[in-house]
């Protein structure tokens, strides 16, 4: 079942009087609480954004509304039900919680208070940081209290002045200092936020709703590799046609290479085997930036455009959890669970004229790797087709490829010295000719369900794979042996937005220890669709540089008796278990 509770307006003024028979029919069959609503009066709190109003799969389900008293000094959240097909899904408390939050961001300053004669009312207000209080704490307004006339109890409350009825009385009292705190928890109109932009259809979506929403938005965009200037520059003119007060483009490539890239080289990892984690890698270290730039312009809260069924929602959540505890992380998408289809139909409806059905497939482009989605990721038996990658097959002979490496780093391409960067995107733009690095990964998610991504690396799994190459020859067994089970927590502590943890900064000491004698070069051959790794070069070969033996042909360190009582000592344990096992079946 699809729930959605919103802010009213004025379409919806045409379920006013439904809302108004429901909550009679409700009251009667309580003999409680407040039976007769004027319709007209309910219109009015839709038009003017004063209430809340609740859909499941689209069809009505719930109602609120708050009320204003003694000039702003007094809301109250008035009006609950829940039709009573929809009651027993927690659809009130997520009605409750959504006036709570309405009354807060238009009425910062203003006690809130709720008069109820339900258990369950209670207990959600009190979650919310209401207290139960007499009646004489509550608004004195006349207009309110006449409010309670149509209720079946109100001779009770007559007959004690007011001081007490079978409703409990509960006030949120933003003043105290318990909820002075709380202030920053709740955004009132015109707060500033940043929200990560991409310039796709989702994050488009959430820059128009939280302008429209009264909210100051700030755009932000990290480059982590994978955008042309004039892409970028794109991304920038949309944010701000769509009403961004401003636009920011910050690029983080050489931090993004230096703090993971260059570990995840040093780790030969692969997550699976299979995927040299993208996009994963990329997330931590734009939600870090994102982070950094809402603290710098002093933003009360930071948005970013994810679903609620995969991982971004998490990585981003957990570094502005981190980094900036004190700012509101807003995910529009997931907490109303707006569809695409919703989306676009916003978007239309508020005059932002930009076509998203062309696209068939959502694509995330980046230095180290492209992942792409689409219908057929969606099962576990299509293929992906030609057609949807981004680089097709525009080489057919086949083609030599050197890269050298200096202390784990690449430093050139073809004997060409560059950085680190500039040899990457050079290995991409040369092996992606020849559609090398493709593949389909599926692996487990961070929310424990199961998912299938395609990708197109070239460049990073030609140089992991020439990298293990040159690990093979230089490093002994047993770095071998431990780096490869490091390596593998690293990545998956990575995918698992555990970037933070300082268990990772360990990792990477040990990692780059391993990397003090990994200098020399690989040769390699490139094909269609594949790529053969020749051999190596390096002072450093084990292989090489010995002088003890060849291995299968002749060795000048040892002799056959060596060997021979080698051979006894070795195998002593596994005999003493055998001649046991022997003696027991005896």
């Amino acid at each position: 079942m699809k729930i959605k509770v919103r802010v009213s307006h004025e379409e919806d003024t045409k379920y006013a009087f439904l809302i108004c028979k429901k909550i009679k029919e409700s009251a009667k069959i309580r003999g409680t609480g407040i039976a007769k609503k004027d319709p007209e009066y309910i219109k009015s709190k839709m038009i003017h954004g004063n209430a809340v109003i609740a859909f499941c799969d689209e069809r009505l389900a719930g109602f609120s509304y708050l009320e204003i008293f003694h000039n702003e000094e007094f809301v109250v959240n008035s009006g609950l039900i829940v039709f009573p097909e929809f009651r027993k899904k927690g659809l009130a408390k997520i009605i409750k919680i959504e006036i709570f939050k309405l009354s807060r961001k238009k009425f910062p300053n203003s006690k809130i208070f709720s008069i109820t004669t339900s258990n369950t009312v209670i207990k959600i207000n009190t979650e919310l940081g209401f207290n139960p209080v007499t009646f004489s704490e509550l608004t004195h307004s006349e207009e309110f209290w006449k409010g309670c006339q149509s209720c079946a109890n109100f001779d009770i409350l007559t007959r004690n002045q007011r001081k007490m009825c079978l409703c409990t009385g509960l006030l949120y009292n933003p003043n105290t200092d318990k909820h002075k705190k709380d202030r920053n928890y709740f955004l009132s109109i015109g707060d500033k936020i940043v929200l990560a932009y991409s310039g796709g259809l989702d994050t488009s979506y959430c820059l128009k709703y939280l302008i429209q929403e009264k909210y100051e938005v700030h755009t932000v965009i990290i480059n982590t590799g994978g955008f042309k200037k004039e892409e970028l520059d794109k991304i920038e003119e949309r944010a701000l046609s769509i009403g961004s007060k401003s636009h920011k483009t910050i690029d983080a490539i050489e931090e993004y290479y230096q703090n993971c890239i260059k570990y995840l080289i040093f780790g030969n990892i692969l997550k699976n085997n299979t995927y040299p984690l993208s996009v994963s890698s990329e997330r931590i270290f734009q939600a870090i930036k994102i982070a950094q730039y809402a603290t710098y312009i002093q933003a009360k809260a930071i948005a970013h455009g994810s679903t609620g069924a995969g991982n971004d929602q998490i990585r981003f959540d957990i570094a502005f959890q981190i980094i900036c505890p004190d700012k509101i992380t807003l995910s529009p998408i997931r907490d109303m669970k707006v569809s695409r289809k919703e989306e676009i139909e916003y978007l239309k409806n508020k005059g932002v004229s930009i076509c998203w059905d062309q696209t068939k497939y959502s694509i995330n482009k980046g230095i180290w790797g492209t992942s792409i989605g689409g219908k057929e990721t969606l099962t576990s038996y299509h293929d992906f087709p030609e057609e949807a990658y981004l680089t097709k097959l525009r080489r057919k002979k086949s083609e030599n490829l050197e890269l050298e490496f200096e202390k784990g780093e690449l430093v050139s391409v073809n004997k060409e010295k560059g950085n680190a960067i500039n040899n990457i995107i050079k290995i991409e733009k040369i092996a992606s000719e020849f559609a090398i690095g493709r593949g389909i990964h599926i692996g487990d998610t961070i929310l424990g369900i199961k998912g299938r991504v395609a990708f197109e690396a070239s460049a990073a799994i030609i140089i992991i794979k020439a990298h293990h190459l040159l690990e093979k020859h230089i490093l002994t067994k047993w770095q071998l042996y431990w780096k490869e089970q490091l390596s593998n927590w690293y990545g998956m502590l990575l995918h698992e937005a555990q970037y933070l943890d300082p268990v990772m900064r360990d990792i990477e000491k040990f990692l780059k220890s391993t990397q003090e004698r990994l200098t020399g070069t690989v040769d390699i051959i490139l094909y269609p669709y594949r790529f053969h790794l020749v051999g190596i070069k390096s002072k450093f070969d084990l292989m090489t540089s010995s002088n003890m033996a060849q291995y299968g042909e002749m060795n000048y360190a040892w002799t056959a008796e060596d060997v021979k009582g080698f051979t006894k000592i070795l195998s002593n344990q596994m005999k003493m278990y055998h001649n046991l096992n022997k003696k027991n079946h005896d």
